[in-house]
């Protein structure tokens, strides 16, 4: 039997640290132009991306995440405020930079451009991971634990009777030309973001910009 894509929200539905549909969960995000995540991500992929047993995402909702944090209404305002600030604070000497999304590569639970280079995106998850705990005391896991690499979802495998064939799906990608795609990662944004067991969606809650470059 072929392998195939898996259902990606019943896996976060059912991890150590669930993530239920309809719940509102703190995100930071890196988020580019949608018109050029459109044009450079998304419309060379189309025909990989739109098959049974996958939920393409469409450019507004294509995210880098940076931090997974807690349910939204178990932090304070004054928390999120605090939160917020010293993010900001802190990113007054990051500078801009640029993430070199890869050629789509079919997983598991979906299809997925790996970004590179992590570590100024690893610099990011640190530093809002340790706001988060040190605001809140811990409350809240650190999602992933370890070994966080920046990505952008292209589409998810959902649930149905129907699975997306992998094999079939890298075939389609050994005969479809296509190279690295260059966006600036220039402020972080943060959501309270949801799922329904097929898109991934959100409210936005605050913007911080990196230092302005010289």
């Amino acid at each position: 039997m072929a392998a195939s894509v898996e259902d990606f929200f019943a896996g976060v539905e059912s991890r150590q640290h669930s993530w239920p549909a309809g719940r509102d969960d703190l995100h930071w995000h890196l988020l580019h132009d949608a018109a050029l995540v459109e044009e450079q991500l998304l419309v060379p992929y189309r025909e990989l991306t739109h098959r049974p047993g996958l939920a393409p995402v469409p450019a507004r909702w294509i995210h880098t995440t940076v931090m997974h944090g807690g349910p939204v209404d178990q932090y304070t305002a004054s928390e999120i405020t605090t939160i917020v600030e010293r993010v900001g604070k802190s990113c007054t000497t990051i500078a801009p930079f640029d993430l070199i999304y890869d050629r789509p590569s079919c997983g598991m639970v979906g299809v997925e451009c790996v970004a590179r280079p992590g570590a100024p995106a690893r610099r990011l998850w640190e530093l809002t991971t340790g706001i988060d705990a040190d605001v809140t005391g811990g409350r809240f896991p650190r999602i992933p634990a370890d070994s966080y690499y920046p990505h952008a979802s292209l589409a998810y495998g959902v649930g149905g009777p129907e699975r997306a064939d992998r094999r079939a799906m890298k075939a389609w990608l050994s005969d479809h030309p296509g190279g690295p795609v260059v966006l600036r990662a220039t402020h972080l944004s943060l959501v309270a973001q949801r799922h329904d067991r097929r898109h991934i969606t959100w409210d936005p809650i605050a913007v911080v910009p990196l230092a302005l470059e010289v």
